[in-house]
């Protein structure tokens, strides 16, 4: 199979019954494939369990998002990178599509006769569609240093530990996941494992973050550059409070970065907890607040610029339904797959159109 990388951005309006859609056009050198997010109100968790089946509900019926808790992720979401693969030999084309409602959740009550798939105009036949829930490679890159002791003593060691050690206990034992920390450079503390155990045991060995610069940027732009190796589904998840101090460099190579890497980020922002315990306790008090909230959206734009998601938890309680909210993203897609009819040589360019269908009437599919 040949994979094809998308090359830009397009949107455009479209209606599935009464409700609006935002389709996320994106162009690849042989195909440009539509990414469905349904737009309107809705109410939005539980994610869906890996084991999760297609809806048994009569074709039909209408589609009823399921109820959720409210969007969990802060500011925009990233654009997932859309996977394409053509087989030029026996014509396959494989897509591996997203569906979201409003909060950004999966949907998980579609039927396969709700796709209706078109190549050049021409609608394909005998399309399966699957819910694939695969396997991730996760690299769990944690701020560890800082500029006051107190800080890194009182607050920041415990709370990246938190958080990594949840991600991990959410996690599928498919899944991979590798430990760095930052401060002045990025060091790693546990190479790609499925072992919990072992990521466990390699947290509870962090001990106190360092009096030390913290170098966001540097950081990102090694990470993406480490995991652009790294096959199938993967995501870089950054735990930080998006403060800066001494990268060489800048926030918009940063954002060039993430860009064109072939990662999404997910950061789960720890500006809140440090922010509160900094203010009565010490020179980090002293950093502005224009500083800590712009640190805030720098970190939800480099999330968002690489395809992810940006998080600030309100306490540790949130801190289970943000992993599961990453995990779901990065995760759980509908994979269409059809042989091309199109009778075109292999590098010829080719549109790919997806539509949710109602099977009985043909008209639009009703969320």
């Amino acid at each position: 199979m040949t994979d094809v990388v998308s090359s830009s951005h397009h949107m455009r309006p479209l209606l599935i019954g009464n409700r609006p859609l935002r389709l996320a056009a994106l162009f690849a050198l042989y195909f440009v494939f539509v990414l469905i997010h349904v737009s309107g109100s809705a109410q939005s968790p539980p994610v869906p369990s890996s084991k999760q089946q297609f809806s048994t509900r009569a074709a039909a019926e209408v589609v009823h998002i399921p109820s959720r808790p409210s969007q969990l992720f802060r500011g925009k979401a990233g654009t997932p990178k859309t996977e394409i693969r053509f087989d030029p030999a026996t014509r396959i084309v494989r897509v591996e599509l997203l569906v979201e409602d409003p909060n950004g959740y999966f949907i998980p009550n579609l039927r396969p006769d709700d796709f209706v798939v078109y190549e050049n105009g021409v609608r394909q036949q005998n399309v399966s569609v699957s819910v694939e829930h695969a396997p991730a490679s996760l690299a769990v890159l944690l701020e560890f240093g800082g500029r006051s002791h107190g800080v890194s003593r009182d607050v920041l060691g415990q709370q990246v530990t938190s958080v990594a050690k949840q991600l991990i206990d959410e996690a599928s034992r498919d899944d991979r996941i590798s430990i760095w920390k930052y401060s002045d450079q990025v060091q790693k503390l546990a190479d790609f494992s499925s072992d919990h155990n072992a990521l466990d045991y390699t947290l509870a060995k962090l001990g106190t973050p360092p009096l030390s610069e913290t170098n966001l940027y540097d950081a990102v732009i090694f990470m993406t550059e480490q995991m652009r190796p790294v096959a199938g589904r993967k995501a870089i998840v950054v735990v930080s409070s998006g403060l800066d101090t001494f990268s060489k460099a800048r926030y918009e190579d940063v954002l060039r970065a993430v860009r064109a890497s072939n990662t999404p980020l997910y950061a789960i922002g720890l500006e809140r907890e440090l922010r509160d315990f900094a203010v009565p306790n010490g020179p980090a008090g002293q950093i502005p607040a224009v500083e800590w909230e712009r640190a805030e959206k720098r970190l939800e734009e480099i999330a968002r610029q690489s395809g992810g998601r940006a998080y600030r938890p309100d306490s540790s309680l949130d801190l289970a339904a943000i992993s599961d909210d990453i995990l779901e993203n990065l995760k759980v897609r509908y994979v269409i797959t059809y042989t091309s009819s199109t009778t075109l040589d292999s590098h010829s360019p080719r549109t790919v159109r997806v539509e949710l269908a109602n099977a009985r009437t043909g008209g639009p599919l009703q969320i």
